[in-house]
């Protein structure tokens, strides 16, 4: 006959068993949830300390392998942060900070652009009239702007859109016509009200752009406390500081020139840039 002290501890291994599998098995699919759960390490060294980061390839894809292809190229190095604001962001990574001609300063880039990972997948489609300076910006930066730079004979009543825009600097131009206007003409598509994957928050690192879809190698980092929310969905965020935060914020308070370059005597230098997948 079996021993009922044995039957009792075997039932509670089970019932223990049974629970730990389900934690385990919950905390997996926690993880294949969250899109910044898989991280790669890198660190950022520099003549003033180094910065510790963690990507998410996960999150964004594309710009986490572009960061780390071209640190594998050594692309980073000798680099400085060329534009530093107190209480905003420290911006580095371009290539001709290298050389000696300061005014071309964050026009540079490593030859290609990529598309931005701002968003989740779907949405939902948005028409109608347009009523706000947001939706009118929106219709501006998605439909419009890459609607014209990639048009060499452009639709004459875009044209007169745009014109008034950056004329007026306003999007009052843009409310004159509902959303259809803009994605007929262009062929758009719906456009879409989409959520963004992760918020521009303090000690995040985000890839700097001249628009839409334009990243190349320029990046920054926010050093403001309750993070940039005004660029969500403009620029893609592909992770954050893990350490050296300290770093960030002194080099965010050099000395610098009317264009927020640091001056030549005060540069912090990225020295090399090393990736521990």
């Amino acid at each position: 006959m079996p021993n009922k002290l044995n039957l009792s501890l075997k039932l509670m291994i089970a019932i223990v068993a049974i629970f730990l599998s389900a934690s385990c098995s919950k905390k997996k699919d926690d993880n294949m949830n969250d899109p910044t759960a898989r991280t790669i390490k890198v660190s950022l060294e520099t003549n003033l300390g180094n910065i510790d980061l963690e990507l998410w390839p996960d999150l964004a894809p594309k710009t986490v392998e572009n960061f780390t292809k071209l640190a594998s190229e050594n692309f980073y190095e000798n680099t400085y942060f060329h534009r530093v604001i107190p209480d905003f962001m420290i911006q580095g990574g371009d290539p001709l900070t290298k050389d000696e001609d300061r005014s071309n300063d964050g026009t540079g880039g490593p030859g290609y652009a990529f598309e931005d990972e701002c968003y989740k997948e779907g949405g939902t489609p948005i028409t109608g009239a347009i009523k706000d300076e947001e939706l009118a910006f929106k219709i501006w930066s998605e439909v419009i702007a890459p609607y014209l730079q990639t048009n060499k004979n452009p639709d004459a009543e875009l044209m007169a859109v745009a014109d008034s825009v950056m004329k007026m600097q306003s999007g009052a131009a843009i409310m004159n016509h509902p959303v259809e206007f803009y994605t007929t003409k262009t062929g758009h598509g719906p456009l879409l009200k989409r959520e963004v994957k992760h918020d521009v928050e303090y000690a995040t690192i985000c890839m700097a752009n001249s628009g839409p879809n334009t990243n190349g190698s320029q990046f920054f980092i926010v050093t403001k406390k309750d993070g940039a929310q005004w660029l969500n969905g403009k620029h893609t965020v592909f992770g954050k500081v893990v350490g050296g935060m300290e770093i960030v914020h002194k080099i965010e308070a050099l000395p610098k020139d009317a264009s927020d370059n640091p001056l030549k005597e005060n540069q912090a230098t990225i020295t090399k840039v090393s990736v521990k997948k």
